[in-house]
């Protein structure tokens, strides 16, 4: 299903809505003598490096492996290095142990966030509510880590983190939704036959743009040889195409549960925000979605129910409401919301809150929930990496899409969610796992809903695909507590899809 109007507009922007690659940006200068330099960092051997974390009091001891693999093209010339790093629990029997290859999106953003954030074992300090500390900027054990159920690779397509193509003029043969799909399935295949892992089972995880890769990447791989366990989707976008109308009616509950957050509802509206949702999902189907429909027929009746149900559960002015023409954005909903306090909500979090020097705009000048995130992340991996995995280079990790000049997306918009489907129909054992934020306004939870329900999927397969919604926004795991429930439900779903029992014709 078509996802949101302002999503097409994201669509150049780095991970999550963030810096913008303009298509027609120059490539980068030709390799000065520094960048030669660093040629020893990624044709040298990955390095290995040995890791104790005490979970619950218990130790666990692993690997981890941090360096490039080197892409090839059908001649054997190397087109890109692609940068990983990978945690392997000591004394496990690799043939059966699962395998989760993860990444973030963008397109053009390192997989820093779901490594320093959500999986990995160790996690950047955050605040209970997931907000954070005053710098400098910390990493403490993840007791949460999925390094007790599943190995983890974390890595960075080409052009993000330390990830770059052999030459500036090859950058735009990965820089495509399916140049960046066929180069990670390439690394991926380059990853099971180096570190003999084609007997494990195997898992991709998504964020974001992520989950855009992640669907294709469940066809092309099985096209290739290569059958998933599971998909890990969250915050997902699978399709990039306008929506008209309908693409409202998608938002709406996502803005419903905003402003019950921000606490812009009768008090009879606030007892919990699923509850709160779940009422308006069951009014914007049976009022908002119908009169949408009815475009310039809409009765007069039709339009004050309207206007009544947009002002219960958005908090919203009906003198806003009414010039907006009952279609209230995500921008100009982020702008109105708090617009009498001098405040804007965030776009990846809709519980982070900014402050605009135009407080009579009609969008926010930025994201706070973006600006939050990326120096928390940026400096804490940096040290990191250096001083605990031993991977020394000058160069830059480029987190949010410097490192990519250009993205192709392909005219007419993206639609993976039919690669999906045929992965699932080729694999009926694949099964998919998304996981969805009431605040996250980048992919509004309804919408993915919508897709899902709109992919023509066999009534055999649906039981493959599992929905779960948490408490928080775009980036689930910044909230410790939603961070231990994914992570609870993610261990429930890799320990499922690796023992699924035999299906009978």
């Amino acid at each position: 299903m078509p996802l949101l109007p302002y999503v097409l507009a994201a669509l150049s922007l780095a991970q999550q809505g963030r810096r913008p690659m303009p298509a027609g940006q120059a490539p980068p200068p030709k390799q000065t003598v520094a960048a030669k330099a660093e040629t020893k960092a990624e044709t040298a051997p990955p390095v290995v490096t040995h890791h104790t974390i005490m979970l619950d009091g218990a130790p666990l001891h692993y690997t981890a492996t941090t360096g490039m693999l080197p892409l090839k093209n059908d001649v054997g010339v190397t087109e890109a290095y692609v940068f990983f790093v990978a945690y392997t629990r000591d004394g496990e029997d690799v043939t059966k142990r699962p395998l989760v290859f993860a990444f973030n999106g963008g397109p053009g953003a390192a997989s820093v966030f779901v490594h320093l954030g959500f999986l990995g074992p160790k996690r950047v300090v955050t605040l209970p509510n997931g907000h954070f500390p005053p710098p400098p900027y910390g990493l403490a054990d993840n007791p949460s880590t999925l390094l007790t159920d599943a190995d983890l690779v974390f890595l960075d397509p080409v052009g993000t983190g330390f990830s770059r193509p052999a030459t500036p003029e090859l950058g735009p043969k990965f820089w495509s939704l399916d140049g960046d799909i066929q180069s990670v399935g390439e690394f991926i295949r380059m990853y099971l036959t180096r570190y003999d892992r084609w007997s494990s089972p195997l898992f991709v995880l998504g964020e974001s743009y992520g989950t855009t890769r992640a669907a294709g990447l469940s066809l092309y791989l099985a096209d290739n040889g290569i059958n998933l366990n599971g998909v890990v989707l969250v915050s997902t976008i699978l399709k990039f195409q306008g929506a008209g109308d309908m693409s409202f009616a998608l938002d709406f509950p996502t803005e419903c549960a905003t402003a019950w957050y921000h606490h812009k509802l009768a008090p009879s509206l606030e007892t919990s925000v699923q509850a709160t949702v779940d009422e308006a999902i069951k009014w914007d189907k049976a009022v908002y979605e119908p009169a949408l429909m009815a475009g310039d027929t809409m009765s007069p009746a039709q339009k004050a129910a309207v206007v009544a149900g947009l002002q219960k559960y958005l908090g919203l002015r009906r003198s806003f409401i009414v010039d907006s023409n009952l279609r209230i954005s995500m921008p100009a909903f982020q702008k109105e919301l708090l617009r009498s306090e001098g405040k804007t909500v965030g776009r990846l979090d809709a519980r982070f809150t900014g402050l605009d020097n135009d407080n009579a705009a009609p969008r926010p000048e930025y994201d706070p929930s973006d600006a939050a995130v990326e120096a928390p992340f940026t400096s804490a991996f940096n040290s990191y990496v250096r001083d605990k995995l031993g991977f020394r280079t000058d160069a830059v990790y480029d987190v949010m899409g410097q490192g990519v000049h250009g993205w192709q997306f392909p005219r007419g918009g993206i639609d993976v969610a039919v690669r999906l489907r045929e992965a699932m129909a080729k694999n009926r054992y694949m099964k998919v796992f998304i996981g969805e934020g009431y605040y996250d306004m980048a992919t509004p939870f309804y919408a993915v809903d919508y897709t899902f329900s709109h992919m023509n999927l066999d009534p055999s397969l649906r039981a493959n695909v599992e929905t779960h919604r948490y408490e928080s926004g775009h980036m689930i795991y910044l909230k410790v507590s939603q961070l231990q429930k994914i992570i609870g439900d993610l261990k429930t779903f890799v320990n499922s899809a690796t023992h699924e029992a035999p299906k009978s014709e």
